[in-house]
Protein backbone atom coordinates (compact mmCIF):
# COMPACT_ATOMS: atom_id res chain seq x y z
CA UNK A 1 0.00 0.00 0.00
CA UNK A 2 1.28 3.07 -0.87
CA UNK A 3 1.74 6.23 1.53
CA UNK A 4 -0.18 9.19 0.30
CA UNK A 5 2.14 12.76 1.00
CA UNK A 6 0.62 14.72 3.63
CA UNK A 7 -1.65 17.15 2.45
CA UNK A 8 -2.23 20.79 4.93
CA UNK A 9 -6.12 20.14 5.38
CA UNK A 10 -6.27 23.44 6.24
CA UNK A 11 -4.46 24.34 3.46
CA UNK A 12 -6.78 22.34 0.90
CA UNK A 13 -9.29 24.01 2.65
CA UNK A 14 -8.47 27.48 2.44
CA UNK A 15 -7.71 26.88 -1.07
CA UNK A 16 -10.80 25.78 -2.00
CA UNK A 17 -12.94 28.37 -0.39
CA UNK A 18 -10.72 30.57 -2.46
CA UNK A 19 -12.05 29.08 -5.50
CA UNK A 20 -15.53 29.34 -5.01
CA UNK A 21 -15.07 32.82 -3.76
CA UNK A 22 -14.25 33.39 -6.81
CA UNK A 23 -16.55 31.52 -9.00
CA UNK A 24 -19.77 33.33 -9.95
CA UNK A 25 -21.13 30.16 -9.76
CA UNK A 26 -20.92 27.69 -6.76
CA UNK A 27 -22.10 24.54 -8.62
CA UNK A 28 -19.72 25.32 -12.02
CA UNK A 29 -17.12 25.22 -10.19
CA UNK A 30 -17.54 22.61 -7.98
CA UNK A 31 -18.09 20.42 -11.81
CA UNK A 32 -14.57 22.38 -13.73
CA UNK A 33 -12.91 20.44 -10.29
CA UNK A 34 -14.16 17.55 -10.77
CA UNK A 35 -14.16 17.21 -14.71
CA UNK A 36 -10.62 18.33 -14.63
CA UNK A 37 -10.04 15.92 -11.68
CA UNK A 38 -11.32 12.88 -13.79
CA UNK A 39 -9.32 14.44 -17.16
CA UNK A 40 -6.25 14.24 -14.82
CA UNK A 41 -7.11 10.39 -13.64
CA UNK A 42 -6.96 9.12 -17.16
CA UNK A 43 -4.09 10.99 -18.42
CA UNK A 44 -1.82 9.71 -16.12
CA UNK A 45 -3.61 6.75 -14.91
CA UNK A 46 0.09 4.69 -16.29
CA UNK A 47 2.00 7.14 -14.07
CA UNK A 48 2.54 5.24 -10.82
CA UNK A 49 3.92 8.44 -8.92
CA UNK A 50 1.32 10.87 -10.33
CA UNK A 51 -1.22 8.31 -8.21
CA UNK A 52 -0.24 9.13 -4.83
CA UNK A 53 -2.43 12.94 -4.51
CA UNK A 54 -5.77 11.74 -5.12
CA UNK A 55 -7.06 13.54 -8.83
CA UNK A 56 -9.75 15.83 -6.96
CA UNK A 57 -7.23 17.36 -4.43
CA UNK A 58 -4.41 17.72 -7.00
CA UNK A 59 -6.96 19.66 -9.20
CA UNK A 60 -8.42 22.04 -6.54
CA UNK A 61 -4.23 22.84 -6.00
CA UNK A 62 -3.43 23.29 -9.33
CA UNK A 63 -6.63 25.29 -10.08
CA UNK A 64 -5.63 27.71 -6.97
CA UNK A 65 -2.46 27.91 -8.14
CA UNK A 66 -4.11 29.31 -11.38
CA UNK A 67 -6.36 31.50 -9.36
CA UNK A 68 -3.21 32.84 -6.95
CA UNK A 69 -0.64 33.35 -10.79
CA UNK A 70 -2.92 35.00 -13.40
CA UNK A 71 -0.40 34.37 -16.15
CA UNK A 72 -1.26 30.78 -15.84
CA UNK A 73 -4.63 31.69 -16.42
CA UNK A 74 -4.56 33.20 -19.73
CA UNK A 75 -2.58 30.48 -20.90
CA UNK A 76 -5.28 28.17 -19.77
CA UNK A 77 -8.68 30.10 -20.23
CA UNK A 78 -7.50 29.76 -24.04
CA UNK A 79 -7.58 25.77 -24.00
CA UNK A 80 -10.80 25.16 -21.97
CA UNK A 81 -12.45 23.78 -24.92
CA UNK A 82 -10.85 20.33 -24.14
Amino acid sequence: MQRQPSINSTELNRKSEGLIKASSNRYRAVVQVANRAKRRRYENFDDFDEQTVKPVIRAILEMSDELMQPEIISEVGTNTDR
